[in-house]
């Protein structure tokens, strides 16, 4: 049985990409595609689940030289296990930390939409500033 092959623009569809970022992550070593006899590029299945795979860590913030290095320790086999692993729970430190941010921050925005709705319900004092407000949440 033969493996489905795409051409770039196809793959490009498939994983929700422009060519032109499938090309960059090619020209970065990111994505390695296989070449028929012509010279042309194609991509796998395979492919689809590793694109998927570099996806998911860039979402998590990780930056262009890390998936570089991730990539290139995956490349060297099973002896950079730790390394990688290392890698990984960097980032996801760091994500954890982003997160606990992003919560702080959406819990002052949520206290000042309490404040708002008190302030039009008249259920907090007129004379009441947002800061003496939020004081009571410490």
């Amino acid at each position: 049985m033969v493996e489905q092959q795409y051409r770039i623009g196809a793959f490009a569809k498939l994983v929700g990409l422009s060519t032109y970022t499938l090309r960059y992550y090619e020209e970065q070593g990111l994505i390695k595609p296989q070449r028929d006899p012509a010279g042309d590029r194609f991509y796998t299945l395979e492919d689809v689940k590793w694109v998927g795979f570099i996806l998911h860590l860039k979402g998590t913030g990780m930056r262009i030289t890390e998936l570089k290095r991730y990539v290139e320790l995956r490349a060297q086999g099973d002896q950079t296990i730790k390394m990688r692993k290392a890698l990984l729970q960097k980032t996801k430190a760091q994500a954890e930390a982003e997160i606990a941010e992003l919560e702080a921050n959406l819990q002052v925005l949520t206290h000042k939409i309490d404040w708002y709705d008190g302030k039009l319900k008249q259920t907090i004092d007129q004379s009441e500033d947002f800061e003496t407000y939020l004081a009571r949440f410490e």
